[in-house]
């Protein structure tokens, strides 16, 4: 069983920068592929970044490519999402999401889900 709870959201403006963290509990973070998501009021919960269990990869959006940058430190059982230059359009909600698997793009494949921390960006 693993918990994860995130942090760092807020209101910024575009332009701006944020930084979620996610801590997880367990002895077994480092075993887990780890993925952000996010959903905006209606619409479906969208693959932001994804990071594999070693750092050996990292995968992002089209959206958010160049613009925010995953990380993670397995000594600290934290996995990171920087966000530059925001734009209205990542207003959301961002969810911290951890896979015993291959982890991905696919929210389906995800076995953990934190609660979500609001991120809202203003023009």
């Amino acid at each position: 069983q693993v918990q994860l709870v995130e942090s760092g959201g807020g209101l910024v403006q575009a332009g701006g920068s944020l930084r979620l963290s996610c801590v997880a509990s367990g002895r077994t973070f480092s075993s887990y592929d780890m993925g952000w998501f996010r959903q905006a009021p209606g619409k479906e919960r969208e693959f932001v970044a994804a990071i594999g269990w070693s750092a050996g990869y990292t995968d992002y959006s089209d959206s958010v490519k160049g613009r925010f940058f995953i990380s993670r430190d397995n000594s600290k059982n934290t996995v990171t999402l920087q966000m530059n230059s925001l734009k209205p359009e990542d207003t959301a909600v961002y969810y911290c999401a951890a896979d015993r698997g291959d982890g991905g793009r696919n929210s389906r494949e995800y076995d953990y889900w934190g609660q979500g921390t609001q991120v809202t960006v203003s023009a």
